[in-house]
């Protein structure tokens, strides 16, 4: 092969000297004060599992705008393992300073660069509020200047965005309804949204919203009792069993709108959302199609499962109690999972973790209701989620008395984790598409 440069002696001979394996010298030459590098940020997450986890829920979302990804590790740089408050310091630190930066972009009529840093700054109060405890005043604090970066977000869509209350026992239940662009006077398929334990409207709207909104789709996100939304304005609200009376309230919302076309309402159940939205479609024949994900039938079992023996079972000197778990040692359990504990219990309604469990039995959708779910249904799990999600899978689509199917994610694809939160666009476009195919354009 002819030598592209024929003039280089000096190349010609490195080549030589090292095709021989001779030494070459060092020339001297000054060294710079600091090493070159590409950047600082590092792509490392937590030891702490469960953090890691919400590391990556966070990140999950830059897809469709609810983080940066070197903003996310630039943080997990700064916070530390396992320990809640420095989580949530650091989050409500950077959701300021996004919010701030928001502010200020919007003043400078950037109307589209303050969108998206609004954006940004929701889901940083997002994950905030996520490791603050109930009990805290902050919690609700931080979740509302979530929802308030939300709204000043979605102010450009004009009137496409409704902020919903829903009456239920004197309270009122926070939801959102959304119009698809261009749909103005046409009935049009409506997709309804629910999250679980402590997923929010605005999360939902990112994971999910954006995408069916892109298909042409009218949303209602909606929440319940217990759920994060609804303790923002009632603190002691506790979850309840019969979440179909929330999604007949939702329903009655949605039909009543003249752009609904009620042959084409589907309901998607996100987390414990999948218990929620199963036990609505269950006893509701107006939706038209179910996507559960997971499809929980048992909420005990799928939470007993979590932390490997069942806490209905301890003996009462053997369980904890609320007004207990500050004394408890890090020794003997975490910081964090104290926290986890504390905030289950207050969130159900009771006073020991044993009572807690025992709570958690009503949570179930029994196969006589299953079997009047007789809608289309798609059960979305991932491979990496653990055993007793793909058994409950498999028991909803042989129980279901509707067609069903079931998509089951993978780690090749990144999304084996609970939601798919690693690849929420590739979650997306398997139920979507699912949907499309169903109700037609």
């Amino acid at each position: 092969m002819q030598d592209p440069y024929p003039h280089s002696s000096h190349r010609r001979r490195f080549m030589a000297a090292t095709a021989a394996g001779m030494a070459l010298p060092v020339l001297a030459q000054p060294q710079p004060a600091d090493k070159l590098e590409r950047g600082s940020t590092r792509v490392s997450g937590f030891a702490n599992a469960e953090m890691d986890f919400q590391l990556m829920r966070q990140l999950g979302t830059a897809r469709y705008g609810g983080a940066a990804v070197g903003e996310c590790l630039a943080l997990a740089q700064r916070i530390r393992n396992g320990v809640p408050a420095s989580w949530v310091s650091e989050f409500t630190a950077a959701a300021r300073r996004q919010e701030s930066d928001a502010q200020a972009r919007a003043l400078r009529s950037h109307a589209v660069s303050a969108r998206d840093q609004y954006l940004v700054a929701c889901n940083s109060y997002r994950a905030a509020e996520y490791y603050c405890g109930v009990q805290d005043p902050e919690h609700a604090r931080l979740g509302l200047k979530s929802r308030e970066c939300f709204l000043a977000a979605v102010r450009g869509l004009d009137d496409r965005v409704e902020e919903v209350f829903l009456s239920f026992g004197g309270a009122t239940l926070p939801a959102y309804y959304v119009r698809a662009a261009g749909r103005r006077g046409q009935k049009s398929k409506t997709l309804m949204l629910i999250s679980g334990y402590d997923g929010t409207l605005e999360e939902t709207w990112l994971s999910y919203g954006r995408a069916a909104l892109e298909r042409g789709y009218h949303l209602m996100l909606f929440s319940g009792p217990g759920q994060m939304d609804t303790l923002r304005f009632h603190p002691g609200m506790s979850f309840i069993p019969e979440y179909e009376h929330i999604g007949r309230l939702a329903l009655d919302h949605v039909l009543a709108r003249p752009a609904t076309d009620p042959r084409r309402v589907a309901l998607m159940g996100i987390s414990f959302g999948g218990y929620f939205a199963t036990r609505i479609a269950a006893h509701e024949p107006r939706v038209r199609a179910l996507i559960a994900n997971s499809p929980i039938v048992d909420l005990h079992a799928y939470m007993v499962s979590f932390i490997g023996f069942d806490p209905a079972l301890l003996p009462e000197n053997k369980d904890v109690r609320l007004d207990e778990i500050d004394h408890i040692p890090d020794s003997a359990i975490p910081l964090q999972t104290r926290e986890m504990m504390r905030n289950l219990m207050l969130r159900l309604g009771q006073t020991s973790f044993r009572q807690t469990y025992l709570r958690l039995r009503d949570f179930r959708v029994d196969d006589d209701s299953l079997r009047r779910l007789s809608c289309p249904a798609l059960a979305l799990v991932g491979t990496g989620e653990g055993a007793e999600p793909l058994v409950q899978s498999e028991h909803f689509l042989r129980a279901v008395g509707g067609p069903a199917t079931r998509h089951v994610f993978t780690a090749e694809e990144g999304a084996e984790g609970h939601c798919q939160t690693g690849n929420l666009a590739y979650s997306a476009a398997v139920s979507m598409d699912w949907l499309d195919e169903l109700f037609g354009a």
